[in-house]
């Protein structure tokens, strides 16, 4: 069977790729292939850029892509796209959260854009909760509806990782779209974890021993305390449950924070880059290169290849259906 062919639009360092792709293992599953390949990657981020490069050996197109032409792209079968978030997340509250007000807001547009140009059987859009609150809840019609007229029928799911055997509780919106034309009734993969007592928990990917350099100072510990009351810091997680979502920002963590972080034995300290890879499920022959404040940022802007797995491989079916 011919493999069905990606284009991965705001690909990052690749957590949408390694789902799509499925042949990989994770906590002692192993998660067949979905017989697709990457045929265009696209990323302005540099670092996310060589990381993905390391991982699937291709190298990004790291243009803006508004100024990337649909006929430069090659013929594709399914678009894929997270296209930025961070003016809709509920997070994103300084400046107040912008939307489709916000340039990197409109960058879904591009997606509908090439959509458009090279109608593509089906595409697969995420994005953070917040969208579907963003701009008094005028946001999220918006960007259904440009889907929609790019000549799709689409259907969407607040889809919730640790559902999907990620060891992290990591809501999103995910998007799904086939070309009219197929009449497809897409449906979302059910739920392979319903009962939270069976979720996957922090423990299972946390190492032992790290370096001290991981480790929160006693000063900043002591800083914390003293306003710990009244402001909900020191989010110290419970390693017997999935952990809460990891951001983006995770080499800048502090105590004073909202992040999660661990205690373990009575002491404080951040996550390494690779923990926060496992917490995202990727697998661990996924290779990390460049800075660690690269690493944490691109790690922490990825999709769980595990929870992506199984709405590729539910698109998959709908294809070979086709055929």
């Amino acid at each position: 069977m011919e493999k069905i062919k990606v284009a991965s639009l705001f690909c990052g360092c690749g957590g949408t790729d390694v789902g799509l792709l499925g042949n990989f293992d994770f906590l002692g599953k192993h998660y067949a292939s979905n017989n697709m390949k990457i045929v265009y990657a696209n990323d302005i981020d540099d670092n996310a850029c060589k990381i993905f490069e390391e991982n699937f050996g291709i190298k990004p197109d790291n243009r803006d892509i508004r100024k990337v032409s649909s006929t430069e792209l090659p013929d594709f079968d399914i678009l894929t796209g997270g296209f930025p978030c961070q003016s809709f997340s509920i997070i994103a509250q300084n400046p107040k959260r912008l939307g489709v007000k916000d340039d990197r807001g409109k960058l879904f547009f591009e997606m509908c854009r090439i959509l458009k140009d090279k109608q593509p059987k089906c595409f697969i859009a995420e994005n953070v909760k917040g969208l579907l609150t963003a701009n008094q809840r005028n946001a999220f019609p918006l960007i259904l509806e440009e889907f929609k007229n790019s000549g799709y029928d689409v259907k969407y799911m607040i889809l919730n990782s640790a559902n999907y055997g990620v060891p992290q509780k990591r809501e999103r919106v995910i998007i799904v779209g086939f070309r009219k034309d197929l009449n497809i009734d897409f449906v979302f993969p059910n739920h392979i974890i319903t009962d939270e007592d069976l979720f996957e928990p922090l423990k299972k990917v946390i190492e032992n021993n790290v370096d001290e350099k991981y480790y929160f100072s006693e000063k900043a510990v002591q800083g914390m305390m003293k306003k710990r009351s009244k402001m909900n810091k020191g989010r110290a997680q419970d390693i017997e449950k999935p952990c809460n979502t990891v951001g983006a920002h995770l080499a800048k963590v502090s105590l004073n924070s909202t992040d999660p972080v661990l205690m373990l034995e009575n002491r404080f300290r951040r996550f390494t880059p690779r923990e926060v890879a496992r917490i995202q499920s990727f697998p661990e022959r996924f290779e990390l290169v460049g800075s660690e404040s690269a690493q944490y940022r691109a790690l922490g802007n990825a999709i769980p290849p595990v929870m992506i797995w199984y709405v590729a491989n539910t698109v998959k079916k709908y294809l070979k259906a086709l055929k």
